[in-house]
């Protein structure tokens, strides 16, 4: 139950202040509106920081199958429990998109953008590349696994309150770096289940879902999450700390 509930919470933040920042960005009449990459990208930065802080206790934080896949690839998941963690994330995405939906209620009728609005709830590519898109995302997601877990490596020796920070800059520097192609997914969970939500809600305006595009952010994330796990287990299995 703890990891249920934890995965679940601590996904629905991810997705609020996630989806929210580009929500906020993106609609008509929001006083955010048109304020640029960068504030996206930090608002999903934050959003990770806070949603491993408020669930990291209960579940690990996870909020997200690529990571929960790559450590299970690794060792460090017991296969029995991957459905609980990713049942938490698939229904707290869908949940935190629904509430992005009610928080933003009067601004969807007043947007005439339909690319726009299906950008808030899922990911669409700059330039649509099957290939150069599934990459895009494999990288993205490897460097989150690798950093994730360096960022958890005793030898770093940080205390247990400054990790979620430093996964949330990890994942705001992704942004910055990664995100331009495909606007980084890097979780299937954060891209699936709101496209499902836009496919399901009342939103005046709104396009089809692009239902053809979406087995690249779930596909690419899985890849490369199982990946850069392994990758890193791999590259410094057996290392010890350089001494001064």
């Amino acid at each position: 139950m703890n990891i249920f509930i934890g995965e679940l919470i601590g996904t629905m933040i991810l997705i609020i202040l996630g989806d929210g920042v580009v929500a906020n960005v993106v609609l008509e009449k929001s006083k955010g509106q048109n304020s640029g990459w960068i504030v996206i990208s930090a608002g999903w930065g934050f959003g990770v920081a806070i949603a491993v802080y408020v669930a990291g206790w209960a579940s690990g934080a996870h909020i997200n199958p690529a990571v929960t896949l790559g450590l299970a690839a690794v060792g460090d998941v017991s296969p029995d429990v991957i459905p609980i963690y990713l049942a938490g994330q698939f229904l707290g995405a869908f949940l935190g998109a629904v509430l992005v939906w009610l928080a933003y209620l009067p601004h969807w009728d007043a947007t005439d953008n339909p690319d726009g609005k299906l950008g808030i709830f899922c990911t669409t590519p700059a330039i649509r590349h099957t290939l150069g898109n599934l990459l895009c995302e494999m990288i993205g997601t490897a460097v989150l696994l690798m950093g994730v877990l360096g960022i958890a490596n005793e030898y770093n020796g940080l205390g247990n309150g400054l990790g979620p920070y430093l996964v949330g800059i990890l994942v705001f520097g992704i942004g910055l770096s990664l995100g331009g192609p495909t606007g980084y997914a890097i979780n299937p969970a954060r891209d699936l289940a709101p496209r499902f939500a836009h496919f399901l809600l009342p939103i005046p305006g709104k396009r089809d879902s692009d239902w053809s595009y979406a087995w690249i952010p779930i596909v690419g994330p899985i890849l490369g999450g199982v990946i850069g796990a392994v990758l890193y287990y791999f590259l410094f299995s057996g290392l010890s700390p350089l001494k001064s």
